[in-house]
């Protein structure tokens, strides 16, 4: 039998963060750097002391630190982000013999996705438009929009992935690739950026820099200014998963109007829940405004 040797602090945050995607992982990371700021200890020693602490204290530190994020004025969303990174972590802690707790703090209630509804199809179109001058940014568009893609999963794409009808794509919180086909216009995009960018190994969309760091691939941010780049002369505002917003409720309207299942249309959305489809359905049929309408109308007009 051989012997286990005892894991470290640093090495616990090493195992923990190397357990998610590389985008979850770069968020979960921010978000205890945040947590130790609050403790006022660098991230490592900060953790350590969390797990020192009985379930009952550790637990008050949570909620407390919930309490400075609120004082904040931070969103929902980052909020339980952040939560969900701390119960994340004590999780494994538990697994890994390093305390005998799960930190049980809950999340803020919230509503996802307020607007679901993104820049709009036309307005899509003449961003697609004014972007055929640039191959690169072209292909990273019809992405965007044509698939629904998010952010991420354009960033995380090599030259490989593309093979002339589809598309491998690593999904969010997805370990392994799926195929996703593609439609004419876009495997013309991503012809087009290939015969400019040459079709060596690697990153599949780069920086235009020469001397662009590391491997060069693209980083998100850079894709939000992309998008912002085009929607900016239309007076509209629009970032990465504003597209992906108007593509699945594009997706919504023709499926019904196709006569397929609402439920037919996470082939394209990706989601892992109906319910997160549904949003986009309700928003754009817009029952509340319309029922609002007929119940505001004066008597005798309906």
């Amino acid at each position: 039998m051989h012997d286990v040797a005892p894991i470290n602090r640093g090495d616990l945050l090493a195992l923990f963060l190397e357990s998610h995607s590389p985008t979850t992982m770069a968020a979960y990371r921010r978000d205890l750097e945040d947590f130790a700021a609050f403790c006022e200890s660098p991230t490592e020693l900060a953790i350590a002391e969390l797990l020192t602490l009985s379930a009952g204290e550790a637990n008050r530190r949570a909620l407390a630190y919930r309490t400075h994020l609120r004082q904040r004025k931070l969103s929902p969303a980052t909020i339980n982000r952040r939560l969900a990174a701390l119960r994340s972590l004590s999780k494994l802690a538990r697994l890994l013999g390093q305390t005998v707790w799960v930190l049980e703090v809950t999340n803020l209630a919230s509503e996802a996705y307020r607007d679901t509804r993104g820049p709009g199809r036309e307005n899509v179109q003449k961003m697609l438009a004014l972007a055929e001058q640039s191959p690169r940014d072209h292909a990273i568009l019809r992405l965007l929009y044509d698939l629904g893609l998010r952010r991420a999963e354009v960033c995380s794409l090599d030259v490989a992935d593309f093979e002339t009808t589809r598309l491998w794509v690593l999904g969010k919180g997805r370990l392994e690739r799926s195929p996703l086909e593609l439609p004419l216009p876009t495997r013309q995009a991503l012809t087009d950026w290939l015969a400019v960018r040459g079709d060596e190994p690697g990153a599949l969309f780069i920086n235009h820099d020469r001397s662009h760091k590391g491997d060069g691939r693209l980083s998100g941010r850079s894709i939000h200014r992309i998008v912002a780049k085009y929607a900016a002369p239309l007076g509209v505002s629009a970032r990465p998963h504003g597209l992906r917003h108007t593509a699945i409720t594009e997706a919504c309207k023709a499926a019904t109007a196709a006569g397929i299942g609402i439920e037919e249309v996470l082939d394209f959305s990706r989601h892992k829940s109906l319910a997160v489809l549904m949003r986009y359905r309700d928003r754009e049929r817009n029952v509340q405004g319309t029922l609002a309408a007929l119940v505001a109308a004066p008597p005798g007009t309906d």
